[in-house]
């Protein structure tokens, strides 16, 4: 339990990293982006780490649910939320 814990933690802050670059370095647009999906993936995260077996599996899950249903609602137009899917996908990988 205890590698899985680091393990997960670890991917945690991997992508929170790389969301911050975008802060540092990234474009208006990706600012944007990147802010939008922090914010999904932060309330993701939350409701992960109160699980008894978090893993980079179910953050991703749980991440990507929060985003459709957030989709569903209309939040963002079609064209952003291809973008934030597409920036997403790649911070995924970290975390598979």
């Amino acid at each position: 339990m205890d590698s899985v814990s680091n393990n997960i933690e670890d991917v945690i802050l991997k992508i929170e990293s790389a969301l911050d670059e975008f802060i540092d370095s990234g474009t208006e647009e990706e600012l944007f982006l990147s802010g939008y999906l922090h914010g999904h993936f932060s309330l993701a995260v939350s409701q992960a780490l109160q699980q008894q077996s978090v893993t980079p599996k179910n953050l991703i899950r749980e991440v990507t649910t929060s985003l459709e249903l957030a989709f569903e609602n209309n939040e963002l137009e079609f064209e952003d939320q291809q973008k934030v899917y597409d920036m997403w996908n790649k911070l995924a990988v970290i975390a598979s």
